[in-house]
């Protein structure tokens, strides 16, 4: 799925990076993961945050990765279109083709989720 294969491609690349032992890009990746952890703000809305700051500077990968965070930590497909709207506003109409894509993986993300 292209969920799975955004995934895949993902940690391969990661490891690949890691593998260098470049103690500035350990230290980012720290602080980019202590980023979205929890705290005043919940890890969902920091995802959304994510996303609408990804959107805005126009990073299909990082839009990609913060969907897949935000659906996984709860949030609705309307929170997630909410969002978008937001990075839209912000970011004028050349968010347009990534909105799009986004809602391409919007959906393969909200079609893995279980059905209850």
């Amino acid at each position: 799925s292209l969920v799975e294969q955004f995934n895949a491609e993902r940690a391969r690349l990661n490891e690949r990076v890691l593998a260098s032992d470049s103690k500035i890009i350990k230290r980012i990746y720290s602080v980019d993961s202590q980023a979205y952890e929890a705290g005043a703000l919940d890890a969902r809305t920091k995802e959304l945050l994510g996303l609408c700051a990804s959107l805005v500077l126009r990073c299909d990968d990082c839009v990609k990765y913060h969907i897949g965070e935000a659906v996984a930590s709860g949030a609705t497909e309307a929170q997630v279109v909410e969002t978008i709207e937001i990075s839209l506003v912000v970011g004028g109409t050349i968010v347009i083709p990534h909105m799009r894509r986004a809602f391409e993986y919007l959906d393969a993300c909200l079609a893995q989720q279980p059905q209850g």
